[in-house]
């Protein structure tokens, strides 16, 4: 690994301070072109860059790997690495709308869900409060008791490390209490497989799509859809939901225009075609 790589790596491991996953994902692409450029990243170009990556066919992955190329030449140019900023364009790929369920669709999914035993209040408890709270599922995860104050939840491990404060249902917050009075002895996290181990992330993938048919970040996405749909302003949902971008969280207006476009189609004359007289 060149010394301009290894810098980068420090610099967003303990300044930025990204996640665990977030890192090893930069370093991972990062270090795989500098190996097969077989010479320091640093001096890589735009046709040998592109020349490299031309095997992807998933626009997706080939922007991610761009993306990682972008933030380490960004990262050189501000520490005078380089006298030149360098930026490759991202390959274009078309806008997919955020996947969400309705409330009457989670309603009728945890009329299914059997609280008879503790794992059955625990699926409960946590489809609740993943649609209640707009949580990732990487923050649900590492839920402690400590981190629901009254009505608010502290999420202290979320994305780039960056905590929030959040309100919390009252009707999320009595599941889950009422999941944890059956746990039979005060576990660290919230939480917890059969063994009474910390859940697993592909465990609580098998719970949502059990009883969902989804990701635990539908449920997310469900969450913001409610809030847009409610008529919640898109800044306030950026705060809930931790977005460092306002452009991230407007993927979601999607709601917004669709609601126009129903009402136009139902209030304006103009738009019931079989009325209008020329």
């Amino acid at each position: 690994m060149s010394n301009e790589l290894e810098a980068f790596i420090e610099y967003i491991s303990v300044i930025k301070a990204l996640s665990r996953k977030s890192v090893d994902a930069y370093t991972c692409d990062l270090k795989q072109i500098e190996l097969a450029l077989n010479k320091p990243l640093i001096s890589l170009d735009s046709k040998t860059l592109f020349n490299l990556l031309s095997e992807y066919k998933n626009k997706r992955t080939l922007n991610r790997k761009l993306s990682s190329v972008n933030a380490f030449f960004d990262f050189c140019y501000k520490n005078q690495f380089v006298d030149e900023k360098k930026k490759v364009k991202f390959s274009k790929i078309p806008k997919l709308l955020p996947k969400f369920l309705s409330y009457q669709q989670i309603q009728n999914a945890l009329s299914q869900v059997d609280r008879s035993s503790v794992l059955g209040l625990r699926d409960y408890a946590m489809i609740i409060f993943l649609y209640a709270t707009g949580a990732r599922i990487s923050e649900c995860l590492a839920l402690r008791r400590e981190d629901i104050e009254g009505e608010w939840l502290h999420i202290r491990h979320a994305k780039g490390e960056k905590e929030r404060i959040v309100p919390i249902a009252f009707v999320a917050k009595t599941a889950v209490d009422a999941y944890m009075n059956e746990l039979k002895k005060t576990k660290e996290y919230v939480w917890s497989n059969y063994k009474g181990e910390k859940l697993s992330r592909i465990s609580a993938y098998k719970i949502t799509q059990k009883y969902l048919g989804v990701s635990p970040h539908v449920l997310r996405h469900s969450y913001a859809t409610a809030l847009i749909a409610g008529g919640a302003d898109l800044r306030v949902v950026q705060e809930l939901l931790g977005h460092s971008s306002l452009l991230t969280t407007q993927i979601y207006t999607h709601i917004q225009k669709q609601d126009l476009k129903e009402t136009l189609e139902v209030c304006h004359p103009m738009a019931k075609e079989h009325l209008w007289v020329e």
